[in-house]
């Protein structure tokens, strides 16, 4: 398996304890997930009927600003296995450092893979990705240089994954011109991972090919009703916008008193140069706080969110800080 967040196994077998004892700020989930509501009981006897599909995917549409056609599938990296086999292998050029599975599922699929550092080095791509805003460092791209990237490539895939809380970044609402396909996950932001939902926007030619890949039954019933209602309740998603941005400059200013430097970020994580990465994961660690560091990087160590004050708490005495 490649390097991921949520390795918490691993944490455990080498640090000691029991999943209980951990707080996971190794992933960009929020960990003050939205109460799950009841669900009935059709969602786990029937198959997953066309109308709740359609009922989940207008949801979607609503929370996303967008009209144009659309796929549910089992979480964002659902897409991402699926996007390569939409046309014939040929030129992906993937916007680095990234999120690794977009490259390593194009290569897998006998893509020719370019890892690039400006949007510029993209052009020219039969597929051309960019997470934005962009995992692990937060790097966000203006929609217009987005737009003009467009029209110098086939397909362009925005990954936003980690949008939520600054939806005016979102190209969802015109996704399926000049070959634009935009993902979106749903667990990450609402807290809710192991659902396993997200969504593709796209062209109707692009979604029918998807759609087809994906086959029947690509979401879970308790997906679809959990999923439905979350969508909808705007009251919820407005104000954990605005706390994940509070909460964001909060972790900021702790890492600051710890000597650590930020370095980017979203409303669900943040990075840090640390300039002993290594050393400062092993001082979350023994207090049993789980963090995420990159082999390619010596100092950068990403954090997510914690969930509640006792979590903040515990976070300042692992930094030996007040909180």
């Amino acid at each position: 398996m490649r390097d991921h967040g949520g390795n918490l196994d691993w944490a455990i077998r080498r640090y000691g304890g029991s999943a209980e004892d951990w707080i996971d700020l190794s992933t960009g989930i929020n960990r003050a997930s939205y109460p799950v509501p009841p669900l009935s009981h059709s969602a786990w006897t029937c198959l997953p009927t066309q109308s709740s599909l359609v009922r989940l995917n207008e949801a979607a549409r609503q929370a996303f600003a967008c009209s144009g056609p659309m796929l549910a599938l089992a979480g964002a990296q659902a897409a991402i296995q699926l996007l390569p086999r939409i046309m014939p292998p040929g030129r992906a050029h993937i916007l680095a450092p990234t999120y690794n599975e977009h490259a390593a599922s194009f290569r897998y699929a006998g893509w020719e893979v370019t890892e690039a550092t400006t949007l510029e080095e993209l052009a020219g791509a039969d597929i051309a990705v960019v997470v934005n805003p962009n995992n692990p460092d937060g790097r966000v791209h203006e929609r217009q240089a987005l737009l003009e990237l467009s029209g110098q490539v086939r397909r362009l895939v925005i990954d936003e994954s980690f949008v939520d809380a600054t939806p005016e970044l979102s190209l969802a609402s015109i996704a399926g011109d000049k070959g634009l396909l935009v993902l979106r996950s749903f667990g990450k932001f609402f807290g809710l991972a192991g659902l396993r939902l997200g969504f593709v926007v796209g062209s109707e030619a692009d979604i029918a090919v998807l759609a087809d890949l994906a086959g029947p039954w690509p979401v879970s019933g308790p997906s679809i009703e959990i999923g439905t209602v979350a969508l909808r309740d705007r009251t919820w998603v407005e104000a954990t916008s605005a706390r994940l941005k509070k909460d964001a400059r909060r972790l900021d200013a702790l890492a600051r008193q710890t000597g650590w430097h930020p370095v980017g970020g979203t409303a669900l994580f943040r990075l840090y140069e640390t300039h002993n990465c290594e050393a400062a994961r092993e001082r979350l660690a023994r207090h049993h706080i789980w963090s995420r560091i990159f082999p390619w990087s010596p100092g950068w160590l990403r954090l997510g969110l914690p969930g509640d004050e006792r979590e903040w708490e515990r976070l300042a005495r692992a930094l030996g800080i007040g909180a």
